[in-house]
């Protein structure tokens, strides 16, 4: 009895790991972007490239007004493309969608020549649509992909892939950039086109495992037309809403994630920012970042496991009381070696925190609603970094001081944290296995 026993507990670990891990791979291939295209390259690419004799305030302000183009549009779709996935069960095709403009839009990238900033940010917005597009239904699968008792692990698992994968395309990118001759490039420039096309080859291919893979999940009403599907998701949605309020648990953490988020998110896009008004030398900062994602991969992993022994939220606590931490040492900082430091402590973090919501949050919402559910929650991933930075702005020009601006966001933490040690989730439900994988 004891050897059958183990062998249906063999079993069933390998059915779970089967779809788990072509899952995660999906992390492996779209932080390419995140990572070569939006945190390395495209920043100082638009200032020196495309939008090229334009005063830096200029570019700068182009390239925001992509990044909140973008992330609007995706705020706004999110919720009504997820009640849309959940009606018709079309999860796996609408991330494909999303993902083929992500990957179009990036390799088109290369094309794009010099002075013409108005042709780049328009592909790098819609870029950027498609990469969070395919994240709302991305997020969504961790329900079918692996049992409620394991949720954390591969939450975590994804985005250890992603920190590992982005971080190896990333790496080689910047060889290219600064030794372009050894790679048969012209320039710097030349190197800096090329990455693009490479990032979209690395997000097609590596998408693939998930799209062949990983079953389309069951349960959503027969289509009756796009017309007819796209009525039912708004009063899907519209019941959501009034179910959201109901559910105090699921609201209480929402607002928690939304503050806590923010702040991490502050963190992510304002480091290299902030280690520049600091006049540290951008190779520096370069590597930082590439400290962060070979850091962030073992971590994520371990808070993974930090989870599912002592419970999500206590994880997501912790990496919450290191972004406090961040933000002293930050003010404090008067040498590159401390900025490597900071860039060490985030990789430790930074992976734990996202991966820990994501399962945690998968526990408290209704089961078939999942795709809908996390339609808000990436609504409210779009929508955050945008008090952090507006705090940062306004204390930092109204006292001048850039080190008090990142003591500022520090309450984002707190309110967060505190938030979040309020959110009760229910027990978790008997393990269930989803459904076999194509290959059975």
């Amino acid at each position: 009895m004891t050897n059958e026993t183990e062998t249906v507990h063999a079993g069933a670990h390998r059915s779970w790991f089967r779809t788990a891990l072509p899952w995660a791979l999906y992390d492996w291939a779209n932080s390419a972007f995140a990572t070569t295209v939006m945190a390395g390259f495209v920043p100082v690419f638009n200032k020196d490239f495309w939008s090229s004799g334009a005063a830096e305030t200029v570019s700068s302000f182009r390239l925001g007004l992509a990044n909140s183009v973008a992330s609007v549009v995706v705020a706004a779709l999110a919720p009504v493309l997820g009640a849309m996935a959940d009606q018709a069960s079309s999860k796996k095709k609408l991330l494909l969608f999303f993902a083929s403009l992500g990957i179009v839009m990036t390799g088109a990238l290369h094309f794009v020549a010099r002075g013409q900033w108005g042709a780049a940010l328009t592909l790098y917005a819609l870029a950027g649509i498609g990469f969070a597009g395919a994240n709302v239904f991305y997020d969504s699968l961790l329900v079918s992909v692996a049992r409620e008792d394991k949720f954390d692990l591969v939450s975590a698992l994804g985005y250890s892939l992603g920190y590992i994968g982005g971080g190896l395309l990333f790496g080689l990118n910047v060889l290219m950039v600064l030794h372009p001759e050894r790679f048969g490039l012209a320039d710097a420039s030349q190197a800096v086109r090329f990455a693009f096309l490479t990032v979209a080859v690395w997000w097609a291919v590596f998408s693939l495992p998930l799209l062949l893979l990983v079953p389309e999940p069951g349960g959503g009403r027969p289509s009756h037309g796009f017309r007819a599907t796209l009525k039912s998701a708004f009063g899907q949605l519209r019941d959501t809403f009034r179910e959201i309020r109901r559910l105090r648990m699921v609201l209480l953490f929402l607002v928690g994630y939304w503050l806590y988020i923010d702040g991490v998110d502050t963190v992510m896009r304002m480091a290299v920012d902030y280690g520049r008004a600091l006049k540290f030398p951008s190779q520096s900062l370069i590597i930082a970042l590439l400290i962060t994602q070979f850091v962030g991969f073992p971590a994520a992993l371990i808070f993974g496991k930090l989870g599912e022994k002592f419970g999500a939220k206590t994880g997501i606590l912790i990496a919450i009381t290191g972004y406090v931490g961040v933000c002293v040492w930050g003010y404090g900082m008067t040498q590159v070696k401390e900025f490597y430091v900071l860039a060490i402590v985030v990789g430790l973090v930074q992976g734990g925190v996202q991966a820990l919501s994501r399962s945690f949050y998968a526990r408290l919402i209704p089961s078939g609603k999942a795709a809908e559910f996390f339609g808000f929650y990436n609504m409210l991933g779009k929508f955050a970094a945008v008090l952090g930075p507006a705090i940062m702005g306004v204390v930092g020009l109204g006292t001048g001081n850039p080190r008090l601006a990142i003591l500022a966001i520090i309450p984002l933490f707190v309110i967060g944290g505190v938030l979040l040690s309020c959110v009760k989730p229910q027990p978790p439900a008997a393990p269930q296995h989803p459904p076999p994988s194509p290959k059975g």
